[in-house]
């Protein structure tokens, strides 16, 4: 997957979508990044990545997707806009208990 610049535009996005740390942060792990603008973006926002991502690298970005980013409604969309149908299940967190 392609590294991301941190253009203006590309930043503006990373401090409305990822507000609690730092654009550059944001844009360190790129699929990490697509997946919180794939869920929180707007049209204008994904008009601005696609011109950086292909499809194929969304695409990544679902299939190695980390748990606790995409809520339902963006996962279904995402997967059947990229044909990934049936959709598959969403990323899921496990937990396991200390010491075992």
């Amino acid at each position: 997957m392609n590294s991301l610049e941190l253009t203006p535009e590309i930043e503006s996005i990373a401090r409305r979508v990822v507000w609690f740390e730092p654009p550059s942060q944001a844009i360190s792990d790129p699929k990490r990044f697509l997946a919180y603008v794939m869920t929180y973006g707007d049209d204008a926002d994904m008009r601005q990545i696609r011109q950086f991502m292909s499809d194929a690298e969304l695409l990544e970005t679902l299939e190695q997707a980390p748990a606790g980013i995409f809520d339902p409604r963006s996962w279904a969309y995402w997967n059947l806009r990229l044909g990934r149908y049936p959709t598959p299940p969403m990323p899921e967190r496990h937990i396991t208990a200390a010491g075992r």
